[in-house]
């Protein structure tokens, strides 16, 4: 049976929605309120998570919607982002980039309203950084693109703890270390895939300029590092047994995976990488946060 076809305007809006990258902001997402929670001890005020979410998605969204304006070119040399809306001419690159700024400008005015101005320029500030030192400039021309540029994915807890504090600490400057030595070997381990998509692309990343022996090794020594520090939080943020439990497990099954995957480098291995590392961001936030509340609930 045909599946009926999309009215034009309902086509639309899906590509609008496409361009802000919807499945990225539900990650950054899953790290800021669980910062959130720690940041407050307890649980914030609802209101403050529910603005800080939305203005946090808006600055998320308007960044990746301009990554995909300045990438379009590249996205049509790449079987994995050929359908993208800037790239089928759904959209028109033009209107792309007015809805892109114009979410950016939006996040800055809702965070610096309803949170404060200082979650609002973390908003822009991890937008910049992401469009002209990773996406302008480190992309495609530098194998280290994707450790450097992963700070701006990193800015979502900072985002998050000072929607709560209106400060910043080394809470939650260790807590970005955190996210932003976890960005390579998450990304690393899926590029293995599309390593083809790159080369073909001419963006040297990682897997698709060295070997996969070399990319292995690199997702395994990130890892290890990413390990240290989700230690390293525990006594920084006064964190209790159960989240330092659950960091030694779930770091220890990361590095496992990866210990795999350099014994066989293998697409299969990589993914399986990729999957688990989704995984553990997501469990391990949720530990900080159910961390906090079970012990005020003492």
């Amino acid at each position: 049976m045909l599946k009926p076809a999309q009215s034009p305007l309902r086509s639309r809006v899906a590509g609008y929605v496409a361009l802000t990258k919807p499945r990225i902001i539900e990650l950054l997402l899953v790290t800021t309120v669980p910062t959130m929670v720690v940041a407050e001890k307890g649980i914030p005020s609802i209101w403050l998570m529910i603005n800080t979410v939305i203005g946090g998605a808006l600055a998320a969204g308007g960044a990746n919607a301009i990554n995909m304006y300045v990438d379009r070119d590249i996205d049509a040399l790449m079987e994995r982002t050929k359908n993208r809306p800037l790239v089928t001419g759904l959209i028109k690159p033009r209107n792309g980039l007015i809805f892109a700024i114009a979410l950016e400008v939006i996040a800055f005015v809702w965070l610096t309203y309803w949170v404060n101005l200082l979650t609002a320029c973390l908003g822009v500030a991890a937008c910049l950084f992401y469009v002209f030192v990773y996406t302008l400039w480190l992309k495609r021309t530098s194998k280290s693109n994707i450790v450097i540029g992963g700070a701006a994915g990193a800015v979502p807890v900072l985002i998050g703890w000072t929607a709560v504090t209106n400060s910043l600490s080394w809470a939650p400057i260790v807590l970005f270390a955190v996210m932003f030595y976890w960005t390579p070997p998450h990304f690393w381990a899926l590029a293995i895939k599309y390593k083809d998509d790159y080369s073909s692309a001419d963006v040297p990343m990682l897997p698709s300029v060295a070997s996969m022996k070399t990319t292995a090794t690199r997702i395994l020594l990130y890892t290890l590092l990413l390990w240290g520090l989700t230690l390293v939080f525990s006594p920084v943020a006064d964190m209790g047994d159960i989240y330092l439990v659950s960091a030694i497990v779930l770091g220890g099954v990361f590095t496992w995976f990866a210990v795999r995957l350099l014994r066989e480098p293998t697409t299969q291995r990589a993914m399986k990488v990729f999957t688990y590392s989704i995984t553990y961001i997501t469990l391990l936030f949720g530990a900080m946060a159910l961390d906090v509340l079970v012990r005020n609930a003492r």
